[in-house]
């Protein structure tokens, strides 16, 4: 079988009448450093034989390739898949960097096992998204050479660290809802989660408990616990709220008014609730924190926080992309509430 000829940069040098280091300078964007019309006889020669560098060639140079990474707990989750979209829109339009995901379900060896590999491959920058309270293989890989951002975690108070943080305020989120709640009458509350408590999550309930208390309502307001996830984690969300709205549809001492975790799982308790026979929002109302663009599509939409994806994701990519190391820690503070039609007043 005949092996097809492969342009090379010697190829391109001979083309233009120049060294094959000018031609380099040229792809690697050190062209302003010759006249300009050296450049543009090498740009021709590159379009002419439509000449395309080696990435392997490039990697083997610098030891790093062109890839960003960012490891999810759950590709099946559609809110990682919105993240997952700015992130790339960032990092290509730009730092020309393509998008390596990877889902971890909050497994801290799973998360380590792929600094591994990616390490192996030249991949040099990485966003992980798990909220884990520990840390340490984060900072590990950072020690190795790797640029590394953690969202939706605040870094921990009184431990320096080289990893970058980025956060919305998961407090002001979940106080913000429950205020809502409170607003229209509702005495009966519960925050519902999951079992395993993230950074995250803590703050979001901890949002929850202060609006209750400035209500009066501390020792009335309860937090639900779905119990463990299963080794899908994040992508079984919705069911394990579904499974609790079915729970809280049989109990006639029912919250009124639920917080729930994220959107994902606020679908699931409308869903669980309805197939009870419990009317959403006439009989309980539900609100979510994401901003996940299902709120909108559902019956009745949810009203849920939004939190500020697109900024987050930006300020991520330029931190890891950029010159210097990261922040370590950015909290964007700009939620809002958004209402649809999950929310009324309390059954009198």
């Amino acid at each position: 079988m005949p092996v097809a000829n492969v342009t090379t940069i010697q190829d391109v040098a001979r083309h233009a009448e120049v060294s094959a280091s000018t031609v380099s300078n040229v792809l690697n964007g050190r062209g302003d450093r010759m006249r300009p019309e050296t450049r543009e006889r090498v740009q021709a020669a590159i379009a002419a034989l439509q000449f395309r560098p080696s990435k392997l060639a490039q990697q083997l140079k610098t030891g790093q390739t062109p890839l960003l990474g960012l490891l999810v707990p759950s590709m099946a989750n559609p809110m990682y898949g919105f993240i997952a979209r700015e992130v790339e829109s960032c990092a290509q339009e730009r730092f020309g960097l393509r998008l390596l995901i990877g889902s971890t379900y909050r497994d801290a060896a799973k998360e380590a096992a792929f600094f591994e590999d990616m390490l192996a491959h030249g991949v040099r920058r990485v966003i992980v998204i798990s909220s884990l309270a520990e840390e340490r293989h984060l900072e590990s890989a950072v020690e190795r050479g790797m640029a590394v951002m953690s969202y939706d975690r605040r870094a921990t108070p009184g431990q320096p660290s080289a990893v970058g943080h980025v956060t919305p305020d998961n407090f002001e989120a979940g106080r913000l809802a429950t205020a809502h709640l409170v607003a229209h009458g509702h005495r009966r509350l519960a925050f519902v989660t999951v079992a395993g408590m993230t950074m995250s999550r803590r703050d979001k309930m901890a949002g929850f408990h202060a609006a209750a208390t400035a209500a009066g309502l501390a020792g009335s307001a309860k937090v639900l616990d779905g119990g463990p996830l299963d080794e899908y984690g994040d992508s079984v969300i919705a069911e394990v709220g579904r499974a609790m709205g079915l729970q809280l549809a049989a109990d006639p001492e029912r919250p009124t008014g639920l917080v729930a975790l994220n959107d994902l799982m606020a679908l699931g308790l409308m869903a669980g609730l309805r197939e009870g026979g419990v009317a959403v929002p006439r009989q309980v109302s539900v609100v979510g924190i994401d901003g996940l663009f299902l709120a909108a599509l559902s019956n009745p939409g949810l009203t849920h926080v939004q939190l500020p994806i697109r900024e987050m994701a930006q300020a991520m990519v330029e931190a890891i992309a950029g010159e210097g190391a990261p922040p370590p820690e950015q909290i964007f503070r700009q939620v809002r509430l958004v209402e649809r039609a999950s929310v009324a007043a309390p059954p009198q």
